[in-house]
């Protein structure tokens, strides 16, 4: 049974939205894959930036009370100054480094590529259409 003209146009569009539905869920499962890794990779990020964080900081209170103790008698002040100084000024760094570290955009870049390929590659169609 051959289709009309109007059954064929039914035809193609529903071909169109399969593939487009298709390719929506594929986008959408590397989207959720890319979470997820991300996910974990932020997780193990924090743990392992906190047990640092804790270790510097024992091992600073550490330092720093012994510079005082070795400057006691002689320029106490001076040595609590210099070492709050050290450690201002490396905060400082680090909340630059931090905040640098921050604004790089990574989450779902894979996704986002795959995307714009795949608006390229529509317009691409497009426009041969268009030729036509």
């Amino acid at each position: 049974m051959a289709l009309g003209p109007g059954q064929r146009a039914i035809h193609a569009a529903r071909q169109v939205l399969k593939t487009l539905i298709a390719n929506g869920e594929t986008r959408l499962r590397l989207a959720v894959l890319e979470l997820e890794e991300e996910r974990a990779r932020l997780l193990t990020l924090i743990l392992l930036a906190g047990a640092s964080l804790l270790l510097f900081m024992l091992g600073t209170a550490t330092l720093t009370t012994l510079v005082i103790a070795i400057f006691w008698e002689s320029h106490r002040l001076l040595a609590i100054g210099a070492s709050a100084a050290v450690l201002l000024l490396a905060s400082l760094v680090l909340a630059v480094v931090a905040v640098r570290q921050a604004r790089r955009h990574t989450l779902l870049k894979d996704t986002l590529s795959q995307l714009a390929t795949d608006r390229a590659l529509l317009e691409q169609n497009n426009d041969a259409r268009q030729e036509r």
